[in-house]
């Protein structure tokens, strides 16, 4: 199926709305008005309502046949990985109804869907950031639309800096947990009313990051041959643009920070919510600078640039990644299409 451009159409009479300060949401207004546009723009408050979300699933179902269960988001170093799939449909965020748009240079800006080694997924070639002018609630919005789609579990990439003493540019480090520094600060894409058919007001995170997608992606190191530079640690987000300075690197790696970076914690939070399960990792794009005499400045450059070094196995880190996840999904369907009575049959 060919996907030609397609513009959202808004319907041409705005409507008068009351605004509800409980439920964050104008009790009158209905999909594809100019007042519903123009209240998500203001970025204000949180009106993507599930039903809201429904619809941009559903206009996207409409025009695409493959049903994903694995979703991608392509971070620095990945975002090839997309141009990849067979049976490819690709959706700038521009001409999908109510998604923002991504800014950051190297970052595509569009919803591909295909088939990975004939596995079904869906690849957000560039995501959204809070230091873009997004709120968290408005970069984490596509993996619940991912959920209305059928995405049950998620692979999230980013590039970090590199605390750790040990870590190098160009090493691979598997996330097993988060310092959500912006979470501290009481900003969180869950905040507001619960929707409770995503998921309940409060979950637990010491299990967010799946631990049997991390011990695939070891043995799957182990069999690449890449053991030496892949790495598990924690992962902290800061707000951004600016890169952090040395006492604040000082402060994050007495706290056990490996890695830093300003994208992916909001993702997880809202994915985690949803019940999908996550494998997380970062590639590491440059060394933090942790001394005073130190006159090493890093840039986006250096980012991009380790980006592309690491591609070719980044893409076959995550190839084979999907397709255990698919295997996994496939056993645990058959287990779920089990008879209870037959384990009682002679």
């Amino acid at each position: 199926m060919k996907t030609d451009p397609i513009t959202f159409r808004a319907a041409s009479s705005p409507m008068r709305a009351a605004y509800s300060p409980l439920t964050h949401s104008f009790s009158n207004l209905k999909i594809g008005t100019p007042t519903l546009d123009a209240a998500i723009a203001t970025n204000n408050s949180n009106f993507y309502t599930y039903e809201l979300l429904q619809s941009i699933a559903e206009w996207l179902k409409k025009r695409v046949d493959i049903r994903p269960t694995v979703g991608i988001i392509c971070g620095s170093g990945l975002g090839s990985l997309a141009d990849t799939l067979t049976e490819r449909n690709t959706f700038p965020y521009e001409i999908i109804p109510h998604f923002p748009k991504s800014t950051v240079h190297g970052h595509e800006g569009q919803l591909v869907f295909g088939k990975l080694k004939g596995v079904p997924v869906v690849c957000m070639q560039g995501r959204f950031h809070y230091y873009e002018g997004y709120p968290l609630w408005k970069c984490s919005m596509p993996i619940r639309v991912m959920k209305l789609i059928g995405v049950n579990q998620l692979i999230v990439t980013n590039a970090a800096g590199g605390l750790h003493a040990d870590y190098q540019p160009g090493d691979i480090m598997i996330m097993k947990d988060h310092v959500n520094l912006m979470g501290f600060a009481g900003n969180n894409p869950l905040q507001g009313v619960n929707e409770e058919r995503f998921g309940p007001r409060f979950i637990a995170m010491n299990r967010a990051y799946d631990k049997e997608l991390r011990d695939h992606a070891k043995k799957i190191s182990k069999d690449l041959g890449i053991e030496s530079y892949v790495r598990e640690g924690v992962y902290a987000v800061l707000g951004g643009p600016n890169f952090e300075t040395i006492a604040e690197l000082r402060l994050l790696k007495t706290c056990g920070v490996d890695a830093v970076g300003m994208s992916t914690v909001h993702e997880v939070l809202t994915a985690h919510h949803a019940g999908m399960r996550i494998f997380a990792f970062s590639l590491i794009s440059n060394k933090c600078v942790t001394d005073y005499d130190d006159d090493y400045e890093v840039n986006h450059a250096e980012v991009i640039d380790t980006g592309k070094m690491r591609e070719p196995i980044l893409k076959e880190l995550v190839t084979r990644m999907v397709m255990k996840m698919c295997e996994t999904d496939n056993e645990s369907e058959s287990l779920n299409n089990i008879d209870p009575a037959s384990f009682f049959e002679h």
